[in-house]
């Protein structure tokens, strides 16, 4: 039996498989309001037989987004254009549907990744950006406005309200972004963390604002609605943060009620090497899994069936996440399943692609010709 098939509970929500739909930005929103194009982004990806589905990452205040074009969950506006998205795709999908909220901080306020993905400045059409420390994100741009404590309680408070909306769309499962240096993590790295106050210096006054972001956001939501983190484990970059810094971050994480870790890394520095290949990060997921109790998720060049199956199996995540993989091939599941013997939920519209000779692949199907 395949293990990557097998289901799986996170925070009392039920998965029927252990593949995740990762979180990807599409840059294709209208002030912060998904579009159409959401509706069939999202339409196509919840028909991939995949356990989860994660809602790309979604400004939580207006300057929070990473460019003007993200989706933002900020106003009844952008709640009601998502819940209209969410009616369409739920229509036709049963597939647990996931949120990942998110601020930028100081790499907010930039250009599209295929218009260059330069910071825009006030001057030039953007707005000003804000961050733990005043601090660039890379050099030759303008610096980021240090954030004080009106700031901060501002932008908890647009977490809190983003929760409160995802849980009035009937959102099955919320993420944390505090990865790839995005303003949760700015905070936790001593790389752009410069501050001299109870938010900066130690390693538990650099954790102190993403907790208290994590614990105001559980609070504010039914305790049946699961609350995870992804974290960036290392900035591969030398004194920056690293894995141990992780495991300390996700074991208090854990403690205070945290569903779930999804681990990627990097993206705080473009000073950062990465040692890129297939599973790169993997590794980090599985120092990760081996300090916590709670289920993690594994991302990075995870392509092959087989590949996603030998993680699960062998116990090194408990769920493997795809981003670019299933833009490419948005069937992957099914094609995994058909490889590893297992079989995946399809809308019936589609059970007649099943090929000739595959057994099962869509479950006890029977499709009479006409």
């Amino acid at each position: 039996m395949s293990q990557l098939f097998s289901p799986l509970e996170v925070g009392g929500l039920h998965l029927p498989n252990r593949i995740v739909v990762a979180p990807m930005c599409q840059y294709s929103a209208e002030d912060g309001r998904a579009t159409d194009w959401h509706l069939i982004h999202l339409g196509q990806l919840a028909l991939s037989g995949a356990g989860l589905l994660i809602i790309e990452a979604t400004g939580v205040v207006p300057e929070g987004r990473i460019t003007a074009h993200d989706l933002g969950l900020y106003s009844d506006d952008t709640e009601a254009a998502l819940g209209r998205v969410l009616a369409g795709v739920r229509k036709y999908s049963a597939m647990p549907i996931g949120i990942q909220l998110a601020h930028a901080g100081r790499k907010a306020s930039s250009q599209a990744p295929w218009d260059g993905g330069q910071l825009v400045t006030p001057a030039e059409g953007g707005w000003q950006t804000v961050a733990p420390s005043p601090l660039p994100h890379a050099p030759g741009e303008a610096s980021p406005a240090e954030l004080d404590e009106a700031g901060l309680a501002r932008i908890r408070e647009g977490f809190v309200d983003a929760a409160r909306r995802s849980a009035r769309l009937g959102i099955d499962l919320i993420e944390l972004h505090a990865a790839h240096g995005y303003l949760l993590h700015q905070f936790l790295s001593p790389l752009s963390n410069h501050r001299i106050d109870r938010f900066g210096g130690s390693l538990e006054n650099r954790c102190r604002f993403p907790l208290e972001v994590f614990d105001a956001v559980r609070a504010a939501v039914p305790p049946t609605l699961p609350v995870g983190v992804r974290i960036s484990a290392t900035d591969w970059v030398e004194n920056g943060w690293e894995i141990e810094q992780s495991i300390a971050l996700c074991q208090e994480l854990e403690r205070r009620g945290a569903a779930f870790i999804h681990v990627s890394s990097g993206g705080l520095s473009p000073r950062q090497q990465i040692p890129i290949g297939p599973g790169y990060q993997v590794p980090l997921a599985v120092e990760v899994r081996r300090n916590i109790e709670i289920p993690v998720i594994a991302v990075g060049l995870i392509t092959e069936p087989e590949q996603a199956e030998a993680v699960i199996a062998s116990g090194q995540a408990d769920m493997v996440a795809l981003a670019r993989g299933l833009l490419y091939n948005p069937r992957w599941p099914w094609h995994a399943a058909a490889k590893l013997g297992a079989e995946v939920s399809a809308p019936r519209q589609y059970w007649r692609s099943q090929p000739a000779g595959q057994k099962s692949l869509f479950g006890a199907v029977r499709i009479g010709q006409r």
